[in-house]
């Protein structure tokens, strides 16, 4: 069994600067398109997060993963407590640990009302906080499964979201603490567009020491033309009212993808300068360009 740190975890003990994008499965089983996405990000990031059916039924996340791999890359797969029970989801980290895949992001996942499968039942058998603590303990302590531990079990990496924007602030830095206590070594928060909020939430989270306890990541996501209509359907998606005019008045689609790309440098940026802050994960959906863009104008380069 391989327990040696993966290299995600060699880069979060090692201080410096940490660089994710992230992947969305394609809706399809043709490997083609994933394998295609891949390659544009070998040698320009540490890892690369793939997330679970986060709002469209598509290819499962550890096949997207371990084709990744294939490609070069170090995945982070996104296991979602809402759309399975805890065997399957100890099952699959399991598995992921048989194809080499030792970093894990936990997290519960967008309620399935905001996407398009509306009807699918949710599952919710445990939440995130006690997917970490399984996956932290499995080879000592299986209690969660019914069982005194699964031995060849980890280690593994793990990671879990944050949400600067959601309400009441003080529950969310208290769930935060939560998951460093669990097990989570990275947080990757949800996001980031409201600045001043988010640095209203730096201040309270490095009051509490937790950027010390594990590497907190920002998520930057330029907004779309066509995902800036539903910026109101969750917590993460507070534009302040100056960005929505900006965007707004880009009639053009090629003028408003300029536009955001140039909103997310400038985020990084400014937030840069914060202290703590361990690194980004970088976003734009489907669109590769605009999220390689984004790393190679940025200057944070994949040292």
């Amino acid at each position: 069994m391989n327990t040696e740190a993966t290299g995600l975890q060699k880069r979060i003990a090692s201080g410096k600067t940490i660089l994710l994008a992230e992947i969305h499965p394609p809706q399809s089983g043709d490997p083609a398109p994933l394998r295609a996405a891949a390659r544009r990000y070998v040698g320009k990031v540490h890892a690369v997060g793939v997330s679970d059916n986060r709002d469209r039924v598509a290819m499962s996340a550890l096949a997207a993963a371990s084709l990744l791999k294939d490609e070069g890359l170090e995945p982070i797969l996104h296991m979602t407590t809402r759309d399975r029970n805890r065997i399957a989801l100890v099952s699959e980290a399991l598995g992921a640990q048989a194809l080499g895949i030792r970093n894990l992001l936990c997290t519960s996942g967008n309620h399935q009302t905001l996407g398009t499968f509306r009807a699918a039942r949710n599952v919710y058998d445990i939440d995130a906080v006690q997917l970490l603590q399984a996956c932290a303990h499995l080879e000592s302590d299986g209690g969660l499964l019914g069982e005194k531990g699964l031995e060849g079990a980890g280690p593994f990496c793990l990671g879990a979201v944050a949400s600067p924007d959601a309400d009441p602030p003080a529950l969310q830095l208290l769930r935060l603490a939560k998951k460093t206590r669990a097990g989570a070594k990275f947080l990757v928060t949800q996001p980031v567009y409201d600045l001043e909020r988010f640095e209203a939430w730096w201040k309270e989270v490095t009051l509490r020491g937790l950027h010390e306890q594990a590497a907190i990541l920002a998520g930057i996501h330029p907004l779309s033309d066509t995902h800036f209509g539903q910026a109101g359907s969750g917590p993460q998606q507070g534009i302040p009212d100056s960005q929505a005019a900006r965007l707004a008045s880009m009639k053009d689609p090629g003028a408003w993808r300029d536009a955001a790309i140039e909103i997310a440098l400038e985020t990084i940026r400014r937030l840069s300068n914060l202290h703590g802050i361990r690194g980004f994960c970088i976003s734009a959906d489907g669109d590769h360009e605009a999220t390689v863009q984004i790393i190679d104008e940025s200057g944070l380069a994949n040292d």
